[in-house]
């Protein structure tokens, strides 16, 4: 298992390289990943059916993300992008249309409905944290999503259009 959270942890920390993150929190999205990756291993371990997997590690990956995001000062998506990638079903979207091109349609609905269902747990997952963390969030914790906004301060003048309306 220990094997497969460094995989999960590698593998988000290459990705979030590809994605372009910050560099100083490509490290921060590697352990988010590593996390998310150790609890869908763990439930699924310990008898828990994909989709509870799924849930358990969406939730993990989000509490995490939100606590990075309000220590170093950062957008929640910066970490839960890659926080919640070691959870979504793509193979279980392979396996649909892997079992639709082989005519097997039983097998088909049961990878899709199955696909579905970890789509929908992981967003329902992202969406309570997110929630939870939006009732109990202290003033000390809110994130100034406005400090990239130009600041316009009372009795400067304002920014001129430069270009003429015509009437």
């Amino acid at each position: 298992m220990i094997i497969r959270v460094f995989g999960a942890f590698l593998s988000i920390y290459s990705f979030a390289v590809l994605l372009q993150v910050p560099r100083r929190f490509v490290l921060q999205a590697g352990i988010v990943g590593a996390i998310g990756g150790f609890v869908y291993l763990l439930a699924i371990h310990f008898g828990r059916g994909d989709v509870m997997a799924s849930l358990y590690s969406a939730v993990a990956a989000a509490v995490v993300s939100h606590i990075f995001a309000r220590v170093y000062k950062t957008p929640v998506t910066l970490f839960l992008i890659a926080g919640v990638l070691p959870t979504v079903p793509g193979n279980g979207m392979y396996q649909t249309v892997h079992y639709l091109i082989d005519g097997n349609e039983a097998m088909s609905e049961f990878y899709l409905i199955q696909t579905l269902e970890i789509a929908g747990v992981i967003s329902l997952a992202i969406f309570v944290v997110d929630t939870f963390f939006q009732a109990f969030q202290k003033s000390e914790w809110k994130q100034n999503s406005m400090k990239y906004v130009r600041k316009i301060v009372p009795g400067a003048e304002e920014p001129q259009n430069t270009e003429k309306r015509e009437k």
